[in-house]
């Protein structure tokens, strides 16, 4: 939550520090939510982690599909199982 608190902190003092206070504060949300956004240093590390476990998350899924392949190799048909 420290995040989040941090956030409104800086939205707080961006409101605080406005000559002519705005008339819709849901513009004014958006407007500083997203020019902070991107600057934000621990919302690209994130995304980079993203980025990075989605490649892994593939390449578990390929070998899956290989070690699964492999394994029906050895496997007797399901049709053999369920007559002994």
């Amino acid at each position: 939550m420290a995040c989040g608190a941090g956030m409104v902190e800086t939205l707080l003092v961006a409101l605080y520090e406005e000559p002519e206070k705005p008339n819709s504060a849901l513009d004014f949300l958006k407007q500083h939510l997203g020019a902070s956004t991107p600057e934000n240093p621990e919302v690209e590390a994130l995304r980079l982690e993203v980025t990075e476990m989605k490649e892994k998350y593939e390449a578990v899924l390929e070998e899956n599909k290989k070690l699964k392949t492999k394994l029906a190799q050895y496997e007797p048909p399901q049709d053999e199982k369920l007559g002994e």
